[in-house]
């Protein structure tokens, strides 16, 4: 099993001038990906980078991301990705609690000014000792090209070889920080065999090699960027095409541009690139997505209105993966063998080397088909939450099992189905009612762009449904549509007592809705008497 470095060095080896990054006319091939990335981190070793260190990596889909990426991992310290939307405090707070000595920036992405966040908590940040920065820097700060520049002045000494020998692929290489949509950020740790082996076998399902183009419009901040994507495309020297910001038809013009053959995306991203898609045959201005041959949704609840669409209408042969950060991301995922009916209703099988269960609220095992808490076990696993040994063994038992928080059931083919979070289940009346089943149906109606449906207290009923929808552009949608279509198609207490068309639904930076924003909208909008309950239609 190799570390990350070794994984570059292996493909840079292999394809030494295949193309690994395609940016804006940018390109740069294997070699000299790998040069750039040894430079780096001789650099970082003169400025005292020690292995184990934290050091932040706060930039937008660049090649500089995945040049320190793998520069980091080479000289054996730990990579922080930060969320390029966080702000002061957010920053801070993770800076802290990794105990970064350095980090990676740039001086402003998005409208937002990194330079003086940095400025404002860099005081109270003693042990932040380097700052690396693409971009106008500040005081006490390097530059990204100066660091490259002072790491070839040591390409003959013996430091880096011997920071390399002193490597393991057990040890960790990230620490991802979780959304944080109660109390604080936790750190996953995750190894470099956690996420080699987990990138390695994703990408193996869609059977990449060196003749593949990755498009990442997906942060690489997040798993689904530096795993699955970055890592992914590595592995088989394959090319990436970063995208920093997701715009979707900026997105199909450089498919069709540079031809890239696997394309990434959340839910939301596919949604808005079929839209681009069909509003240019409606113009007459069409893409030429020929080269487009497979990909991956992940990152949310995938509806199969959406995969379906995305497969016949794309031509491109998607497939589902299940997972949390947790878990290095991947715990199930589609295979293109599996029926169609598998492949758009449900998340797919275990990856090789992951076993999966679900249990009660004891954590008992349940039989085939029983709907319960889906708990994971095998080399994916992460290691613990950085410094957080109670809030690890939460989540982690004795024997080895991750308990997802995440709702599902188990089919006798092994097929997992997600039905929603546990925290998010509402009991209206008595039934459990599982969100991302009525979301499905809503998906259906030809107006409905997305959804997100929660459960908000009610006097009667304890819980009752509420729907937010985003119509699709260029439609009028009302709420008695909507009643109408769910009326006699779903059981009634399923059916939405409150709805809210909307322009937007909050989210975060990787495309998962924030519930938690939604219930806070919601209570509020109920106590102001905003809100009005809806009566079901007679059919």
């Amino acid at each position: 099993m190799l570390t990350l470095g070794g994984i570059l060095s292996q493909t840079a080896h292999a394809f030494p001038d295949s193309e690994a990054i395609v940016l804006a006319g940018q390109r740069i091939t294997y070699r000299r990906l790998d040069e750039m990335v040894n430079h780096l981190a001789r650099g970082l070793i003169a400025l005292n980078v020690a292995k184990g260190d934290k050091v932040g990596l706060w930039m937008p889909n660049y090649p500089e991301w995945i040049i320190a990426y793998f520069a980091i991992a080479r000289v054996g310290a730990v990579v922080v990705p930060l969320n390029t939307r966080y702000k002061t405090h957010e920053v801070h707070y993770i800076l802290e609690d990794s105990e970064a000595t350095t980090l990676f920036m740039v001086d402003s992405f998005a409208g937002i000014d990194y330079r003086s966040m940095i400025k404002e908590i860099r005081p109270t940040l003693p042990r932040l000792h380097n700052i690396i920065i693409l971009g106008e820097t500040g005081e006490k700060m390097n530059q990204f090209s100066e660091i490259l520049t002072l790491g070839e002045q040591y390409s003959v000494d013996s430091k880096l070889a011997d920071r390399k020998a002193m490597l393991s692929p057990e040890e960790t290489i990230l620490i991802l920080y979780t959304s944080g949509t109660t109390g604080q950020p936790k750190g996953a740790m995750l190894s470099h065999r956690n996420i080699a082996e987990n990138a390695r076998q994703v990408t193996a399902v869609l059977e990449t090699s060196e003749q593949d183009l990755f498009f990442l419009a997906v942060p690489f901040f997040h798993c689904f960027g530096c795993v699955m994507g970055i890592l992914g495309a590595i592995t088989w020297g394959a090319g990436i095409v970063p995208m920093p910001i997701f715009k979707p038809r900026e997105a199909l013009e450089l498919i069709e541009r540079t031809d890239v053959t696997i394309l990434y995306g959340v839910p939301t991203m596919f949604v808005l690139e079929l839209e681009e898609y069909r509003k240019g045959k409606d113009t007459g201005e069409e893409y030429d997505l020929a080269s487009l041959r497979t990909g991956i949704m992940a990152g949310a609840p995938c509806p199969t209105e959406i995969m379906s669409a995305v497969i016949e209408e794309l031509g491109c042969n998607v497939c589902i993966c299940y997972g949390l950060t947790e878990a290095s991301p991947v715990i199930t995922m589609t295979r293109f063998t599996d029926s169609v009916k598998s492949r758009v209703e449900t998340v797919g099988q275990t990856l090789s080397g992951v076993e999966v269960k679900i249990v009660d609220d004891a954590r008992n095992e349940l039989p085939i088909g029983s709907t319960g808490e889906l708990a994971c076990r095998g080399y994916n696993v992460m290691i613990g939450y950085y410094k957080m040994p109670e809030k690890t063994a939460e989540v982690i038992d004795e024997d080895g099992w991750l308990y997802s928080g995440d709702l599902a059931t188990i089919d006798k083919d092994g097929y997992v189905r997600i039905v929603g979070r546990k925290k998010d289940m509402i009991i209206t009346g008595g039934f459990n009612v599982y969100p991302a089943e009525i979301e499905e149906y809503l998906f259906t109606h030809p107006k409905v762009q997305n959804v997100s449906v929660i459960g908000v207290p009610d006097d009667v009923m304890g819980e009752a449904v509420m729907a937010f929808i985003i119509p699709k552009e260029g439609t009028i949608l009302t709420v008695e549509e909507i009643m109408d279509f769910c009326s006699g198609a779903i059981a009634n207490f399923k059916v939405p007592r409150y709805l809210q068309i909307t322009d937007e639904l909050p989210t975060t930076q990787s495309g998962k809705v924030q519930k938690y924003k939604l219930r806070e909208s919601a209570a509020k909008s109920l106590a102001a008497g905003r809100l009005v309950k809806l009566s079901l239609r007679k059919r």
